[in-house]
């Protein structure tokens, strides 16, 4: 159960909401709509900081993985060579060319041998050896080849291939090259002599590649054989690697999921790119750097993103909503603030309602005290001037009628203006029509407040009745103007003229008419009244003000009032 405390506290609440806006017609929603988004880019940016540490995890085991991948191919590969130099300087260096395609067929190379592009032996060739190599290199290879290219002046010994397995039109191409004659692969070689071990050699491009510059390296096992008791070098056991086909073979075993990967040679400035999954592609981002030791040669392996830094998908749903979410609530905070608007313009409409309602009802009050204070007047005046009773109540039987009449008037015009010719019309309209007489009107367009209304329809009741008896309005031939005009902007002056009536005389007492003329018509309109009783007619000026709607239309311009927003209303 609610308590009237609480409810009291619940109005206070609404009511201060309320006012709050229409305060604030536009600031409010527009408010409401830049805390939602403002809430909503927070939430963005928590996801989007999560979804960066999580990918920058992710993106720092995809590296280390795709590093492993690699260094395993490259032992892979280095395994073999080291198997084939054991082979081939337990024979005495040398081998036939049978022997050695049969133990490459043997080695029955699996996945982890993928990226070489097979296994070959490259002899050792002195000086003055040059002619029995190319005997032997003819008599094993299908198609013929030299020792190419001649050694140059200071080179101590030439490196030539003399088998390259698998045997394909590609491999054929590296037959009888000096690989000693290359700086970079002599490098290679030198090392691998000296450390007796597998050696990678620095970005070449294979002997086997033709036309095509597609960079790679090659990985070197020398072969030792003892000659008069010490160790001679008798060849290089090798693995040629396209650098492509190599990085290719490593993402088989580690795939590099939605990251661009880069090989280089070496790790400093002068690095050379291999290979990449997405050639001439920079990665965005951040970018994972690792060293790979291929074949006691460092390599750096470059992970990172492919695209445009973009939104994640929670991201652009929590987005959506939340753009949704800020517009229903400003639409809606908008038809609340409009419907508190129209309950405000409601409101101040029914107090300024009521407050006019008081004010007729204190007008109707004065104004129905004045009109029995008219009829009282009338009263007094009819029962001291009436001979009888048939003519006192004849007498008041007409003034009534006069001011009903003039009621009339004022009720069509909701007790507002009403015209000076309308008002006289109907005073005048049972003589108007009778062909004995003429009843003349003219003047401009005036209108009078109700109360002056009153008083000169009674004025203008009293002359006809007046001239109906006694004078322009009793005979035939008789004729009453009655023409206004405005002396000023706050007065107008009516004149009520008779002719063709019976000679005037001035009575010698007061009459009625005269009276209520003089004392009830002049104090009511607080000007004075000249009544003349000319030989040719009656003539009266009567003095009237012009008042202006404000002083006494009190519902003037009092409409319901038109809810428009500030916005709207501009």
């Amino acid at each position: 159960m609610i308590s009237e405390g609480g409810s009291a506290r619940s109005k206070v609440t609404r009511g201060r909401v309320q006012r709050w806006l229409v305060g604030n017609p536009r600031f409010t929603p527009v408010g409401i709509f830049l805390l939602v988004i403002m809430v909503t880019l927070l939430a963005i940016f928590a996801i989007e900081r999560s979804e960066s540490e999580r990918n920058q995890a992710l993106q720092s085991s995809r590296s280390a993985a795709l590093a492993s991948a690699l260094e395993r191919r490259a032992n892979a590969s280095a395994a073999y060579l080291r198997a084939g130099a054991a082979l081939i300087a337990a024979q005495g260096g040398e081998v036939q060319a049978d022997d050695f395609r049969r133990f490459v067929s043997e080695l029955r190379l699996d996945g982890d041998s993928r990226g070489a592009e097979g296994i070959g032996w490259a002899k050792v060739v002195r000086p003055g050896g040059e002619a029995a190599f190319n005997t032997l290199l003819n008599a094993s290879a299908i198609i013929p080849a030299v020792l190419n290219p001649a050694r140059q002046p200071g080179q101590p010994f030439s490196v030539g291939v003399l088998y390259l397995q698998p045997d394909t039109d590609r491999s054929r191409r590296a037959l009888g090259f000096d690989m000693y004659s290359e700086p970079v692969r002599r490098a290679a070689m030198d090392e691998a002599a000296d450390q007796a071990r597998p050696t990678a050699s620095g970005a070449v491009v294979l002997a086997q590649e033709g036309d095509e510059e597609r960079p790679g390296f090659l990985i070197y096992m020398p072969v030792f054989v003892m000659v008069d008791g010490r160790r001679q070098l008798s060849g290089f056991v090798y693995s040629p690697f396209n650098g492509q086909d190599f990085l290719s073979s490593a993402l088989e075993l580690e795939d590099a999921g939605s990251y661009l990967v880069n090989l280089y040679d070496g790790w400093g400035d002068g690095s050379q790119l291999l290979a990449s999954t997405s050639p001439g592609v920079e990665p965005s981002g951040r970018v994972v750097r690792l060293q790979v030791n291929i074949a006691n040669r460092p390599f750096r392996i470059e992970v990172g993103r492919s695209g445009s830094a973009a939104l994640s998908r929670l991201s652009m749903a929590t987005l959506i909503f939340g753009l949704l979410a800020a517009s229903l609530l400003m639409l809606l905070v908008r038809m609340l603030t409009r419907q508190a608007l129209e309950d405000e313009a409601a409101l101040n409409w029914f107090e300024e309602q009521s407050a006019i309602r008081a004010t007729l009802t204190r007008e109707l009050n004065h104004r129905v005290k004045n009109t029995l204070a008219n009829v009282l007047s009338i009263i007094a005046l009819t029962r001291r001037r009436g001979g009888s009773l048939d003519e006192f109540a004849d007498g008041l039987d007409g003034r009534i009628r006069a001011l009903s009449a003039t009621h009339d008037l004022l009720t069509m015009s909701d007790w507002g203006a009403t015209p000076i010719r309308a008002l006289i019309e109907a005073e005048l309209n049972p003589y108007a029509f009778e062909a004995e007489h003429t009843v003349e009107m003219a003047g401009p367009d005036v209108e009078l407040a109700p109360n002056d209304a009153l008083s000169l329809g009674l004025a203008i009741h009293e002359l006809a009745t007046n001239a109906a008896k006694y004078g322009a309005l009793s005979r035939p031939g008789g004729t009453v103007s009655v023409t206004w005009h405005r002396r000023s902007e706050e007065l107008v002056e009516v004149a009520w003229q008779e002719s063709g009536g019976p000679p005037v005389v001035r009575p010698d007492r007061r009459g009625f008419g005269t009276d209520l003329i003089e004392r009830v018509v002049a104090q009511e309109l607080k000007q004075p009244v000249k009544l003349e009783f000319l030989p040719e007619g009656l003539r009266c000026l009567l003095t009237i003000p012009v008042r202006r709607p404000t002083q006494f239309a009190i519902r003037a311009g009092k409409q319901p009032p038109a809810i428009t927003t500030p916005a709207e209303g501009k």
